[in-house]
């Protein structure tokens, strides 16, 4: 069964770091893009950013362009995204997901498998 797993978010005053972690286990993930994507309250749920395990190739929201990046470890199968210069604008939970039908997504709906999200909010 796979499983994911964030952590790292909380409250942060606007201008801070976060770094999210997004920890996967239940089958090999080398083939697999894993996406950050984001849902404020009666909002829809936005991409952020996006990664290939197997090759690293990255992609982001023009929102988060140039202040986030997604990184990896392979070795603790796990997923990162590095959220520097927050904004009030990036308050919502945060959800890391996983699929292996297509190159990176921005799509949400292609994601297979979904973590159970961490809130981030941004104080002005």
């Amino acid at each position: 069964q796979v499983q994911l797993v964030e952590s790292g978010g909380g409250l942060v005053q606007a201008g801070g770091s976060l770094r999210l972690s997004c920890a996967a286990s239940g089958r090999t993930f080398s083939t697999y893009s894993m996406g950050w994507f984001r849902q404020a309250p009666g909002k829809e749920r936005e991409f952020v950013a996006a990664m290939s395990w197997r090759d690293g190739t990255t992609d982001y929201a023009d929102s988060v362009k140039g202040r986030f990046t997604v990184s990896r470890d392979n070795a603790k199968n796990t997923v990162y995204l590095q959220m520097n210069s927050l904004k009030p604008e990036d308050t919502a939970v945060y959800f890391c997901g996983a699929q292996n039908l297509y190159g990176i997504s921005r799509i949400a709906g292609l994601y297979l498998y979904w973590g159970q999200g961490t809130q981030v909010t941004v104080s002005s």
